[in-house]
């Protein structure tokens, strides 16, 4: 499988390879060989983030970089997304970079393309670059292999981050709590429920989440002040996590809502940290892809021989 729909697409070994290449490539960014690549960015959904962290990190790699987005592509005219990205196969993207507001708009693609999908958060359910850079900002702080304690607070039910947090996490030996509003908690994370009380005496980590309102189908039944005091990081409340502990928040932040406008850059805070490495962790990640493609390619060739 060379896309990467869902962190289950990678083994543990893909994974601590593609953050041992993210951290290199942090020292020094190495654009591939004289190879004149061309990547698709089919951002669908609005992003700031991720969108250019991708471009940056192709252009860091030396890529030639296609930006499509609905308003300006065919699909305002019918055209099916699988049709799109065969048309943007077929005029020389080696791989695409995919952002849809739809869970799962990946199952209806795999087996069907041959390019690399690699996949930039699909409605409620995946996010695996986020999950990937957010693990690579915990690494430079913690081993996370000795039963680091992670909480992630906020909009759990309609959170991809937090989907895709969890699992890597849990992969990788950590202790995932969650926290926020109860109706917003899956049933299956409710048995590692904690208050946001306790939540800051137990986490080495917390990982706010703004409140997802473009997903909702009913509007928040409380103020974003009344949100703040009794599910937000409040100044109060960091006063008392423990002293090596950090804050991480995969972005855009609202200020102020799920945490203190002060704490967005206080010294515990890695939210800025994170936004930097998701630019070394997506330069991995198309490398890896588009090695997957020639291991593929090689493999092919060798088998015809024989």
């Amino acid at each position: 499988m060379k896309h990467l729909v869902t962190i289950q697409d990678l083994s543990i070994h893909e994974i601590d390879d593609i953050l041992k290449e993210a951290q290199k490539l942090a020292l020094t960014s190495t654009p591939r060989e004289s190879e004149n690549i061309l990547i698709a960015n089919l951002f669908l959904e609005p992003s700031t983030r991720t969108r250019f962290s991708f471009e940056a990190a192709e252009r860091n790699l030396g890529f030639h970089v296609l930006n499509v987005d609905e308003a300006s592509s065919s699909m305002t005219k019918g055209e099916t997304l699988y049709d799109t990205i065969r048309t943007l196969e077929e005029i020389g993207a080696e791989a695409v970079v995919i952002r849809h507001h739809q869970d799962r708009y990946f199952d209806e693609l795999l087996g069907k393309i041959s390019i690399p999908i690699i996949n930039a958060g699909d409605g409620c359910g995946n996010h695996p670059t986020q999950s990937l850079l957010d693990m690579m900002t915990i690494q430079q702080e913690f081993i996370v292999t000795q039963g680091l304690n992670v909480v992630v607070a906020g909009d759990i039910r309609h959170s991809r981050v937090a989907a895709s947090n969890a699992e890597l996490l849990e992969k990788m030996g950590a202790n995932v709590y969650y926290s926020g509003p109860r109706e917003w908690i899956p049933e299956h994370c409710k048995k590692r429920y904690l208050t946001m009380d306790e939540a800051c005496s137990t986490a080495d980590v917390m990982m706010m989440l703004r409140i997802q309102h473009e997903r909702h189908v009913d509007g928040m039944n409380m103020s974003k002040e009344e949100y703040h005091r009794r599910f937000g990081l409040t100044l109060d409340r960091e006063c008392r996590m423990k002293r090596h502990s950090i804050i991480m928040h995969p972005a855009p932040v609202n200020r102020g809502v799920e945490l203190a406008d002060e704490l967005v850059e206080c010294s515990r805070s890695r939210i800025f940290k994170q936004m930097k490495n998701g630019v070394f962790v997506r330069m991995a990640v198309l490398n890896w892809a588009l090695d997957r493609i020639k291991e593929e390619s090689t493999y092919g060739i060798a088998a015809e021989k024989r």
